[in-house]
């Protein structure tokens, strides 16, 4: 029995059972699965030598001088809130930012500093959607969207995004799904688990669509600055898209600072309004030394010209062509990603799904990769593996793969 069982025992209470409430709980959250990604890092978490190639985070640690700015924040008292909006300076800082990086121009009160950029996509769907209007979700993709377009009362609108088109949004599979009737088009690219980026000629492809359908797009942009072979385009810089497009990103990828629980969105001022009051009622402002910390990471970034971002990239290119070449020899098809930091490998050869491939690999030879149904089923037949980890695990786990495979060491 448990010491806390115990406890109620001696004090003739009644035993405790955390698995039971008489509480009524929400049926829609009642109904919403547990993320896939959590389900197999949960068991992951008690097995000390399982490697991981699952959770998208960066094997970096944030850049000394974004960590020195917090210590100062905080040492010279910069402990309490800022405004809901964020720290002015911060504000101004994305605004430069955005401009410079990707072409793209918000004023400060365009801005709003979020806790993550999983916030921003709250924010964004509970302030544009009403109850049963539809939201377009490309698939495969973010296991998020589609649970938090449910909570605010939305429809959730698979759009499936095909291997042989590289996995990108074709104006076919929109102008299908948007039939079903729909006020908001998530648009995530690079795209996480695919890798897919969408290029300025795909986008302006989409528009007639999007005009069509009176379509607001929420644009997640937060695998932005890890785009490799191809300039990564904002949504919001293409013509005729500016006016109806809310971009959402943060510092945890480009940055490594996952962490810190830092985003952002930027949008038109009617929009950023209506967010801002969400805002306030629920997480209030970012937290302050995060902000702080995010100040330097764009200013002081910006006067090395980003080094760090551009030296963690260059790296993950590396990662990125070999474990895209050992899973194609392994007979794992996988085209090579144009962005973020994972590869979605077919597991058709196996005679597997990608679930049942998934738990076969984690229990013989513990490693852990993603179901590709995680994220849709479109990914039914594919799993995804992160490359934000170093050269070594990345060997060590294609050797563990190869031998589940019964192929001969290469």
């Amino acid at each position: 029995m448990s010491g806390e069982n115990i406890f109620f025992q001696k004090k003739g209470l009644p035993r405790q059972n955390h698995l039971q409430t008489k509480m009524k709980i929400n049926k829609i959250v009642q109904q919403i699965k547990p993320s896939g990604i959590r389900e197999f890092f949960d068991i992951v978490a008690t097995m000390p030598d399982a490697l991981s190639l699952g959770v998208g985070e960066p094997d970096f640690t944030t850049p000394w001088y974004i960590r020195d700015a917090a210590i100062k924040s905080v040492r010279k008292g910069y402990t309490s809130y800022s405004s809901n909006r964020g720290i002015h300076e911060l504000c101004v800082e994305i605004g430069i930012y955005l401009k410079e990086r990707f072409g793209v121009e918000y004023d400060a009160d365009q801005i709003i500093v979020t806790v993550g950029a999983s916030e921003a996509i709250d924010l964004a769907l509970r302030a544009l959607v009403e109850p049963g209007d539809g939201v377009l979700i490309p698939s495969p993709s973010y296991v998020s969207y589609l649970p938090l377009a449910t909570l605010c009362g939305g429809r959730p609108i698979p759009v499936e995004c095909r291997e042989e088109d590289e996995f990108k949004l074709t104006p076919e599979a929109l102008e299908e799904a948007a039939k079903q009737g729909a006020t908001v088009l998530i648009m995530p690219y690079p795209n996480n688990p695919t890798g897919a980026v969408m290029t300025k000629e795909d986008i302006e492809a989409l528009l007639p669509t999007i005009e069509k359908y009176d379509l607001t797009v929420l644009s997640d942009e937060i695998y932005a600055e890890l785009t490799y072979d191809t300039e990564k385009v904002s949504v919001a810089s293409v013509d005729g898209y500016y006016d109806r497009t809310i971009v959402i990103s943060g510092f945890s990828k480009a940055f490594a600072m996952t962490g810190w629980r830092l985003g952002y969105v930027a949008a038109p001022k009617a929009v950023t309004a209506a967010m801002l009051k969400i805002h306030q009622y629920t997480a209030l402002c970012a937290p302050t030394p995060s902000q702080y910390a995010g100040i330097a990471a764009l200013k002081e970034g910006r006067e090395d010209n980003y080094q760090a971002v551009m030296d963690m990239r260059d790296e993950y290119d590396r990662r990125r062509r070999y474990i895209v070449g050992a899973a194609n020899e392994m007979g794992l098809r996988c085209r090579l990603p144009g962005g973020a930091f994972y590869v979605f490998a077919s597991t058709a050869s196996t005679g597997m799904d990608g679930r049942t491939f998934a738990k076969g690999l984690l229990a013989a030879e513990k490693v852990a990769v993603v179901p590709g149904d995680a994220f849709g089923e479109a990914g039914k037949n594919h799993i995804r593996m992160s490359y934000a980890t170093s050269l070594d695990v990345l060997r060590e786990a294609v050797r563990r793969m190869r031998r589940y495979l019964g192929l001969p060491q290469a």
